[in-house]
């Protein structure tokens, strides 16, 4: 069910492989085992689950260049949207930055298999490295966005409505509207001071 109806969601925005697909669902099947103790998500359906999580993070991926690059995801979570990226761009380092303990001990065991993943259980703000691109979902940007900066010279972002000066630090382009439901963007920025 999960296969059919991502496929059915992605149809005519961004193709994926028999494989990519099986990776996604075994995610999808370890998050539903793991949500049950640790709370990961609040999203509690399978359409909801695909398109909010999976069809939401597949989109960011189709517009990063097709490039291999290092990428974090900051307050990665359940692996949203770092985890579907990894999948769709395996060409890419993904970092999943997440500081809740038992969130990373999560994320180690649904990265186990991938091999161009790994975690970060720590604060943003700590750490010292640079990455090509940065993305966030699900987090405000008045929470990340000085992290942002100092972690990457480019960002996407997963946001609902905000307004471009709530975004700063970044040049940002026009914001794309993600496909499923209404009040979903996709931001694209470059870092003022690189």
């Amino acid at each position: 069910m999960f296969a059919e109806l991502l496929r059915e969601k992605l149809s005519g925005i961004c193709e994926l492989s028999t494989e990519q697909i099986g990776q996604l669902e075994q995610h999808y099947e370890l998050l539903g085992r793991w949500n049950k103790v640790l709370n990961l998500t609040s999203v509690r359906t399978l359409e909801e689950a695909v398109e909010r999580h999976y069809c939401e993070s597949v989109f960011a991926a189709c517009h990063l260049p097709e490039v291999a690059a290092s990428i974090a995801d900051v307050g990665s979570g359940a692996g949203f949207p770092g985890i579907p990226i990894s999948i769709v761009r395996p060409q890419c380092s993904v970092a999943l930055i997440e500081s809740h303990q038992r969130k990373a001990v999560f994320l180690r065991e649904a990265a186990r298999e991938l091999a161009n993943v790994r975690v970060i259980a720590k604060r943003a703000e700590e750490i010292r490295e640079r990455f090509d691109w940065v993305v966030s979902r699900a987090v405000k940007y008045s929470d990340v966005g000085g992290v942002l900066q100092e972690l990457g010279r480019n960002a996407e972002l997963l946001t609902g409505e905000v307004r471009r000066s709530d975004l700063s630090g970044f040049e940002w382009q026009e914001p794309i509207p993600l496909p499923w439901g209404e009040r979903r963007y996709l931001w694209i920025g470059q870092a003022c001071f690189t």
